[in-house]
């Protein structure tokens, strides 16, 4: 059992296989281009700044993220971007920044209102004016961790070989605080035992993500429904937010 399954070097490892390229890193991938400094929050193996790097990308470009061993295969893959260990709890900037990023639905792990309002706070402060922020969320009116069943297991093969199967279960829901209890299972074979992390995250929606946001000094500037800058709907996927220094 462990608390972060990605502060484990071998589940960190296989963070890339399991969270593949897709439509919403060319989303963000768009946005780095335009951006000469880019802060990304939560940047896990740092294959977003890794990419914006190797095509060619000559900014700074900075990765933070609370776990050492995503941020080792970030350093091994990019040695020529700053990886930095942390949250934006203990890390602060002031006004260095054009972009901030949190991609991989990772501000949901701020299930505090103080959690989001610390981590909103640190980013106002690291922008320049006029800098953006842009993160996404899932919709809690699609209600997705319904779907997040142990009968859909998800499976990859890891570096060695080794088939990996990985599966959710929710746990508890607290709706009235939008919040969802669940547990990640890796199971590999010829592995001893499974290894479980238990998760919580927050699920809020569109109004209330704008009243955190104002109360921070960021003015929702723009809102999509998905990575193809659609229409927020009800049962939209995503909230995809794009915040201003206001």
């Amino acid at each position: 059992m462990v608390d972060n399954a990605f502060d484990d070097l071998s589940l960190a490892a296989l963070y890339d296989r399991l969270n593949p390229w897709g439509p919403g890193d060319e989303f963000y991938l768009g946005l780095l281009r335009e951006a000469g400094s880019v802060l990304d929050i939560g940047c896990g193996t740092g294959q977003l700044l890794r990419r914006a790097r190797a095509e060619g990308h000559r900014g700074r470009l900075m990765g933070l993220d609370p776990a050492a061993a995503m941020l080792t295969q970030a350093r091994q893959a990019r040695p020529d971007v700053e990886w930095v260990l942390g949250d934006m709890r203990v890390r602060r900037w002031q006004e260095e920044f054009d972009l901030a990023v949190m991609t991989g639905h990772a501000f949901q792990e701020l299930v505090t209102d103080e959690e989001i309002r610390a981590c909103l706070h640190a980013v106002r402060a690291a922008l320049r004016d006029g800098g953006r922020f842009v993160f996404e969320t899932r919709n809690p009116g699609a209600r997705p961790w319904e779907r997040w069943t142990p009968d859909r297991v998800h499976e990859v093969t890891a570096a060695d070989g080794t088939a990996v199967r990985v599966w959710h279960e929710v746990r508890g829901e607290s709706l009235d605080r939008g919040l969802v209890r669940y547990t990640e299972t890796y199971d590999g074979d010829g592995w001893p035992a499974p290894r479980t992390a238990h998760n919580v995250l927050r699920f809020l929606d569109a109004g209330s993500l704008e009243y955190f946001l104002t109360e921070a000094g960021l003015r929702v500037v723009e809102q999509y429904g998905d990575w193809e800058r659609g229409p927020l709907t009800p049962g939209s996927p995503e909230i995809v937010t794009v915040a201003r220094k206001a």
